[in-house]
């Protein structure tokens, strides 16, 4: 008996998702404005995908206004990762676009971070691909001129089917 006989086709269904289209800067804010008061966004892990320059730290920053973070929000390009602390909600924000050594994970403990309660926040994913749990919603941002984007979120969990639905009538 050949393997493809003893395993049945493997049928995924396509996993929900929206695409919204932000004409300018306005709607990412709107956006996050909108996507902050979403209670299942709290302990959400979120994967931002997209070239540079298309707005992915842009819309962190915008999001993490909206959820109360005041001060300087920086790329945590170099340091990986960037941590904020609210009285009700803990949150991370990591950019992986330079990480290039898997014991880089557990030396830095980003293990326990992704198993405690919290929003995670994940620009350039890809990096750390093995290592990082299913997200709950996956957001790739395409340019299409020099303000508008194009944003497609997919929901890969079901506290991302929320979200997604949260999302659907903002920057739309």
């Amino acid at each position: 008996m050949s393997a493809v006989d003893r395993h049945h086709p493997i049928v995924e269904s396509a996993a929900p998702s929206i695409v919204l289209e932000w004409a300018d800067e306005s709607d990412t804010v709107a956006f996050a404005q909108q996507w902050a008061r979403a209670p299942s966004l709290a302990n959400a892990f979120i994967a931002l995908h997209g070239d540079l320059g298309a707005g992915k730290t842009t819309l962190v920053r915008h999001l993490l206004q909206a959820l109360g973070v005041t001060g300087r929000i920086k790329s945590p390009t170099y340091a990986v990762v960037e941590p904020y602390e609210l009285p009700e909600l803990n949150i991370w924000h990591f950019d992986f676009y330079r990480f290039n050594d898997p014991r880089e994970w557990e030396e830095a403990g980003f293990r326990d971070i992704f198993a405690s309660p919290g929003l995670k926040l994940a620009e350039w994913p890809d990096k750390a691909a093995s290592m990082l749990p299913v997200a709950d919603v996956t957001l790739h941002l395409h340019t299409l001129d020099d303000s508008r984007r194009e944003v497609r979120l997919t929901a890969g969990t079901p506290a991302g089917l929320l979200l997604i639905q949260a999302a659907q009538g903002a920057g739309a």
